[in-house]
């Protein structure tokens, strides 16, 4: 079918429902975060193998660096009328070219962390099962079946997906502030201590694997813009909403890693986080709550993950979804449902690939957590440091060509991020054996994110030679 008499049908023509607000958006992206799973999951980690009891100047560091990021992001949103964020900002302020590989890189990038968390997702219900009914199941029986209900609330408007995230991550958090709070006022291990907080604890561990992880905390924060089109009032909704996304997750995990650390002691934390880091943050809740607060958080640690994975596959659709308006891609995947009101279509195409590769990994017979969710998510965490400073880059290019934000929203913030997100870059890098968990998984990664934005750079020719009129339209 052409690419004109696609345009001319209902489906392509009609635009998606503006029915999202501020705390929509911001409960989708911070469930996307999934603050139980990095309670659960990734502080113990650090705890034990990173930055030690530094961990909660982490986050902090993090949070400035991402706030800068926020400044410019948020000053060029008026001027991005795309919901194709990173691809849209990147393709503003560097060409089309880097643009569309920022699409790629993005596309894959997201798509690697659906399948991460989609195995965990599994891994953690099959935990649940065994535990309460003594029934064992496989991991992708249950990653299956977590896909199949996303698939179809993806198909839905995504007010639906809101309400559903919503209700799962004040459950979540609820019960990781109610653990920390617990430990703050029994006093933690020993009294509670202040020194997790100083320059001496972040310095004494390995602080640039300190780092690495602490952004993998953050992933979904970004994704405020790619909901641009069904926000009510972007051009407020979406910088504001990407602001406090930002400084929540930052206040959380900081206090809660403080938290942890003072529960289990000072002088204890990174030993018992290096020796048990899977029964770590249950067990702070069975000592400092009750038996019934640990079952409660393996319970809730399910529904955090699909929450995660719920935000991810949203993104990757409505990527999809901004490339198909635009052409680039077969413009049905820029369809709306007459009735959902929702891009069904790219939501249907990311429920198959992602089910697709997820199928290829349990065939493979990978293990769900330390392989699966700790090589895609830490292949899946470069991609985004990658896009984070592509899009610091280009909002610097944009405005000092346009001249229409203040210095210090156009050009100094956006340019301490490009700084700071450089750094962390090389720090990833350099760790990133350690992320993957072997040499040969890290090479076979980073050519997979290299490629990724190669391919959209080909993509990118390829475009201007067989479909000028396209690519001359991209914007």
């Amino acid at each position: 079918m052409s690419q004109q008499r696609e345009e001319r049908t209902p489906e392509a023509t009609a635009g998606l429902d503006r029915t999202l607000g501020v705390p929509q958006i911001v409960f989708m992206v911070v469930a996307m975060a999934a603050p139980l799973t990095v309670f659960a999951g990734l502080i113990p980690l650090m705890l034990g193998s990173g930055n030690g009891i530094g961990t909660p100047l982490d986050f902090v560091i993090v949070g400035v660096v991402l706030v800068l990021f926020t400044v410019g992001y948020s000053a060029m949103t008026p001027e991005v009328r795309n919901a194709g964020a990173f691809y849209s900002y990147v393709q503003r302020g560097l060409g089309t070219g880097a643009g569309l590989g920022a699409a790629t890189l993005a596309l894959v990038t997201y798509s690697l962390l659906v399948v991460a968390v989609s195995a965990y997702l599994g891994a953690a219900a099959r935990t649940v099962i065994e535990t309460f009914f003594g029934v064992p199941v496989p991991w992708w029986c249950l990653a299956a079946a977590g896909l199949t209900a996303i698939g179809y609330l993806g198909y839905r408007n995504v007010e639906v997906s809101a309400r559903v995230l919503g209700a799962l991550l004040i459950a979540e958090v609820g019960i990781v502030l109610l653990v920390d709070f617990a430990i703050v006022l029994r006093g933690g291990d020993h009294g509670l201590s202040t020194d997790p907080l100083t320059w001496d604890a972040f310095t004494g561990g390995g602080t640039g694997t300190g780092i690495m992880f602490a952004v993998f905390g953050f992933v979904g924060f970004e994704a405020t813009a790619v909901f641009r089109s069904e926000a009510k009032d972007p051009d407020r909704t979406i910088p504001k909403a990407t602001y406090i996304a930002v400084v929540l997750i930052a206040v959380i995990y900081a206090f809660s890693s403080w938290a942890m650390i003072n529960g289990l002691g000072i002088a204890h934390a990174p030993e018992l986080a290096a020796h048990d880091p899977e029964a770590l943050a249950a067990g702070l809740a069975d000592r400092y709550l009750s038996r019934a607060a640990h079952d409660i958080m393996q319970v809730l640690l399910v529904t955090s993950f699909f929450a995660c994975v719920l935000t991810a596959h949203n993104v990757v659709g409505r990527y999809l979804f901004a490339l198909g308006r635009k052409g680039a891609l077969p413009v049905s995947l820029g369809s709306v449902h007459p009735a959902h009101r929702s891009p069904h279509v790219a939501s249907l195409l990311t429920s198959g690939v992602i089910g697709v590769l997820l199928a290829a990994t349990a065939i493979a017979g990978l293990e769900p957590v330390v392989e699966i969710y700790a090589w895609f998510g830490g292949a899946g965490t470069l991609g985004l440091i990658v896009l984070l400073a592509l899009t610091s880059a280009a909002v610097v290019v944009h405005f000092r060509r346009v001249r229409t934000a203040t210095t210090w929203t156009g050009t100094v913030a956006p340019a301490l991020a490009l700084g700071a997100l450089g750094t962390i870059l090389v720090l990833v890098v350099g760790n990133f054996e350690l992320l993957i968990g072997s040499r040969t998984g890290a090479n076979v990664f980073l050519a997979v994110v290299v490629a990724a934005f190669a391919g959209g750079l080909g993509w990118a020719a390829l475009l201007s030679r067989r479909r000028p009129d396209i690519y001359a339209a991209l914007d």
